[in-house]
């Protein structure tokens, strides 16, 4: 199939999707519509109160608090699980002396963190940040660190009889093993990342998405928190989109 093909399928799925909504809640096919506005809004209210604010700018201000915090989780969190998954992959008795660590710090539920996180470091943005990391970091780890391992034997025994030192075999054997695993949980993360800003804001501050909605949901304004749900959709798609072009770049050699 090729990518215009795809692209009106994918678009035909959120028009149906659209419009099976606004028939929910504007005529009484799936029931009474004042019922089902009241619960999930309608598709019109939602496009206007995005529309709102846009036009009005104030969206603005919380978009760039909540895209400052997931770019910071995002490059951090990733940057640790990287050089981690490569290291303790490289070193079989260090991997195996933090393994059950690694595997109960893993196994935390991140929402428990962010109250303490809050404590260590106040509701600014470092709160949400670390909590965004938290989320990010093991998802790249373990990708990372099974890309390693899964270089294939033989290429790495015919490397090493050309002569190639530990600099040669990380650049031109470990790192385009592992390049897809690490984009493939990147992609992944970027909405990790977005997650650990959110639920952080949404738990305690003064500005970003997270506390649009918490704000929005606080007077059961239905169409604020799916409007809301929405710019954070699109931000989410937008920031896998770059993802994407960067492993595009990045993995030319790959082909198709």
């Amino acid at each position: 199939m090729n990518r215009a093909a795809l692209i009106s399928l994918q678009i035909l799925v959120a028009v149906a999707i659209v419009v099976l909504w606004h028939l929910a809640s504007t005529t009484t096919l799936f029931g009474n519509p004042k019922t089902v506005a009241f619960f999930f809004g309608d598709p019109v209210s939602v496009m206007r109160r995005v529309g709102e604010w846009v036009f009005e700018g104030s969206i603005w201000y919380h978009l760039w608090i909540t895209l400052s915090e997931s770019i910071l989780a995002f490059l951090i969190g990733a940057a640790g699980g990287v050089l981690f998954g490569f290291w303790f992959a490289r070193k079989p008795l260090v991997a195996a002396v933090f393994d059950p660590y690694v595997k109960a710090a893993n196994a935390l539920p991140r929402v428990v963190l962010a109250p303490i996180f809050a404590l260590w470091f106040g509701l600014g943005i470092w709160s949400k940040v670390a909590l965004g990391i938290t989320l990010v970091f093991f998802i790249v780890f373990f990708n990372v660190y099974q890309g390693v391992k899964e270089v294939s034997p033989t290429v790495l025994s015919n490397a090493r009889m050309l002569g190639m030192n530990e600099r040669q075999l990380l650049r031109h054997v470990y790192l385009p093993s592992a390049l897809s695993w690490m984009f493939s949980s990147l992609h992944t993360s970027v909405g990790f990342a977005v997650v650990g800003a959110v639920v952080g804001e949404y738990l305690g501050s003064a500005a970003g998405l997270g506390y649009l909605i918490q704000q929005a949901e606080g007077v059961f304004d239905v169409t604020g928190v799916f409007a809301g749900m929405f710019v954070l959709m699109a931000f989410v798609l937008l920031v896998d989109w770059l993802v994407g072009l960067v492993e595009k770049r990045l993995l030319a050699w790959r082909g198709r």
